[in-house]
């Protein structure tokens, strides 16, 4: 980095939280002028300070040199990270995908850097959605309507969490307002308890006015998840008799034209499991998400389709249920997993049309994609405007 003050002249690209992902710095053609500024303010300052005595030089190159202090400031927005020099956006980068900022443990920086002093505050303490006040909105306008008498076409089953008021009040304002206006289709959300009375007690009064939540009754647990799955399979096949029943989680965005769509295309009568399929897919032994050899002695899972989105044929869904009322289901803590290994066994009676697509994203979004996972709130009111342009597009696509 070249001595001299510098300005900052914005890149183009799509912003996050309102600011660039990149800032290119160039040396100020006025660098004396700037100079001028710098040193009238800091004289301002300096002339207040009891005891200074010497004449303290403020007007470093900017962002970085050797061998001269900065402040870097790191901030967590909605979208992403935001770094600034010295009061001074530098960059921006997105979250990486999956990433919660509750689950940060700690800070590590690399590079020839001496580090004098780290300071931390405003960290998270909480899930924001633990004040549903300020997210919910009572209107009917987002009220599911009452069952229809008539069997469906398609049951969309929405995991959820107990204290997710914003990420279903996303949900409702986009994707699922198209659902509500089809006659063949019906989506639910189906929730578990949680371990504090007032956020049950909100989910209670939520629940009832929405007219959109499916109680499954035990304390939430990611090791029950797969409950909540069979409880979708049961709602979709004896409670709405839809012909397909579809699972996704809160924070997936679905296309419900283009899933149709594909659904369309596999001939009618035949059993479907459609989405992002794993092949050979191996477990992983450490970690957060670590699986025992006590819990899956295999080296490899059965093909499996990703949990954020994937749709199953109705007789699939039978054939769970009452292999399940049988006690003969494997239950494995890993939904999407569970369900590869109950679609593997029903394959084995009858013939099952494996329908793969990368366009159901577990990653994120892809261009002109079926369902779009890790979507906040923010982005999926932003994916639902360009929806209603004719524009399946992604916003901020990792």
């Amino acid at each position: 980095m070249d001595g001299g003050h510098a300005r900052m002249r914005r890149l183009v690209g799509d912003p996050l939280d309102g600011l660039v992902k990149c800032e290119k710095w160039i040396r100020d053609d006025d660098d004396r002028l700037e100079k001028s500024k710098t040193t009238s303010k800091t004289a301002w300052w300096l002339n207040r300070l009891i005891g200074q005595k010497e004449e303290v030089n403020f007007g470093w190159p900017f962002p970085f040199v050797e061998g001269r202090l900065f402040v870097l400031t790191l901030s967590a927005g909605l979208e992403g990270y935001h770094v600034s020099v010295d009061g001074r956006h530098v960059t921006s980068f997105p979250y990486r995908t999956g990433f919660v900022l509750e689950d940060a443990t700690g800070l590590s920086l690399n590079g020839d850097l001496d580090v004098h002093s780290v300071i931390a505050g405003s960290l998270p303490t909480t899930h924001p959605s633990f004040a549903p006040h300020n997210y919910l909105e009572f209107s009917n306008v987002w009220q599911a309507p009452l069952l229809p008498d008539e069997p469906v076409e398609i049951f969309i089953g929405i995991l959820s969490a107990a204290n997710h008021f914003a990420e279903r009040m996303g949900v409702r304002k986009t994707w699922m307002s198209a659902v509500h206006k089809s006659p063949n289709m019906v989506a639910r959300f189906f929730v578990a308890l949680h371990g504090r009375m007032e956020v049950n007690a909100e989910l209670k009064k939520e629940a009832e006015f929405f007219r959109d939540i499916v109680f499954v009754p035990f304390l939430d647990n990611y090791d029950l998840v797969v409950m909540k799955t069979l409880a979708i399979c049961e709602y979709g096949v004896h409670v709405v008799s839809a012909k397909y029943v579809m699972k996704c989680d809160d924070d997936t965005f679905v296309r419900l034209d283009s899933v149709v769509t594909e659904i369309k295309k596999v001939p009618g009568g035949r059993s479907l499991y459609m989405g992002s399929m794993n092949i050979q897919h191996k477990p992983l032994r450490h970690g957060k998400w670590a699986v025992t050899y006590e819990e899956w002695p295999q080296e490899v899972y059965p093909l499996y389709a990703n949990g954020p989105g994937y749709v199953i044929s109705s007789d699939i869904a039978d054939f769970i249920m009452s292999e399940f009322m049988k006690q003969k289901l494997m239950l494995f803590k890993m939904e999407d997993v569970s369900l590869g290994v109950w679609v593997e066994q029903f394959n084995k009676t009858r013939p099952v049309e494996y329908v793969h697509s990368d366009k159901f994203c577990p990653n994120g979004c892809v261009p002109d994609y079926y369902t779009a996972h890790y979507q906040s709130p923010r982005l999926m009111l932003c994916m639902w405007q360009k929806l209603l342009e004719g524009r399946p597009d992604c916003c901020n696509a990792r």
